[in-house]
């Protein structure tokens, strides 16, 4: 039996607007060159589709990442889940290495108000020239360099460059008020007015509650809503990854873990060496499948049934240190367990 630590409860329900940050483990770079960026912002463009989330804007820096959206479908995460783990996957594979890349769970603070979500998009546009180097700069070298950043939505919503498709700018454009056709130059003028001043009630704000960004009224309202949470959780003990009652069909075990792992069924099964995800998917078929290690050997062109044990062995030995890994199982029990009949 493979067990991992419950974690805190996420306050997750439809309509909620997030200001979602990913950072790199011990302040790492999770982007080392304009191509990581590049596939980021790829694999960014195509979960916002697939789980119908509405993307605000983003900011990409060197070793965080800063997305403010809202969820339509109370499904955040599976979107970060898809997200996190395809890029993850991705910088391995690039870079040669292995283990997690990102700093534990993602960050998700709930912004409760329109007044917040549009200073909170200032404060996200203006990352880029707040790093200590840029600081020092003059005002009109900092204006320059954020109108041209290009790991960001700044520069489509000021105009700079073509709107991109998977961003939605109404609800924060529209704040500005109208003539319609003035509110890119309006969110201009707002934005940029930071970089000499930021707004420190604001700051203060953000720094008062992990759980909301808004007003007093807005985090009594969220904390109360949390301690609900907690109170109705039955079980504070660790989450227990048991064998269910039934089985699950191969096809659909297999379908899962692709999903959750955002590569193909052939990936999965294709053979080779030190790959964590295939023992991830073994684990899957023996669980919740009932299969035995050598039926699963065959499924996935493992050499022998010997051979999967030692890669279940090797990810329960992992399991005690990587959360990312942790986390990944977790979501493939929850995912194969919500499609079971």
């Amino acid at each position: 039996m493979l067990l991992i630590m419950a974690r805190p409860i996420r306050i997750v329900y439809e309509g909620a607007v997030y200001h979602i940050t990913i950072r790199g483990n011990e302040r790492r770079s999770i982007f080392k060159n304009d191509e990581d960026r590049s596939y980021f912002i790829t694999k960014l463009a195509e979960s916002v589709q697939r789980y119908d989330v509405r993307l605000y804007l983003f900011t990409l820096m060197r070793n965080h990442t800063h997305l403010v959206l809202e969820t339509p479908r109370g499904n955040l995460s599976r979107f970060m889940q898809r997200l996190q783990t395809a890029y993850t996957m991705y910088f391995n594979h690039r870079y040669h290495r292995r283990g997690h890349l990102m700093q534990g769970r993602f960050g998700a603070t709930i912004v409760d108000e329109d007044e917040y979500i549009l200073k909170l998009s200032r404060y996200v546009h203006l990352n880029p020239v707040y790093i200590k180097k840029v600081q020092a700069l003059p005002i009109r070298e900092r204006i320059e360099l954020l109108r041209h950043y290009p790991w960001s939505s700044y520069r489509s919503y000021i105009g700079r460059c073509p709107p991109l498709s998977f961003v939605d700018y109404a609800p924060i454009l529209e704040m500005m008020g109208r003539p319609k056709k003035k509110q890119a130059s309006m969110y201009r003028r707002f934005v940029e007015t930071g970089i000499s001043d930021m707004d420190a009630a604001f700051v203060n704000a953000k720094k008062q509650s992990r759980l909301c960004i808004g007003s007093d009224s807005s985090n009594d309202r969220i904390g109360s809503l949390y301690q609900e949470l907690v109170d109705a959780r039955s079980n504070h003990e660790d989450i227990s990854f048991s064998r269910m009652s039934h089985t699950c069909a191969v096809e659909d075990v297999l379908s899962c873990v692709s999903d959750v792992l955002a590569v193909s069924i052939d990936q999965l099964c294709h053979r080779q060496r030190s790959c964590l995800h295939r023992a991830l998917t073994a684990h899957a078929l023996c669980e919740y499948s009932g299969l035995n290690q050598r039926q699963v050997a065959k499924i996935l062109n493992v050499s022998s049934g010997s051979a999967v044990s030692k890669q279940l062995k090797t990810l329960s030995d992992q399991l005690c240190s990587d959360r990312e890994l942790s986390s990944l199982l977790e979501t493939i029990s929850m995912r194969i367990k919500a499609k079971s009949p």
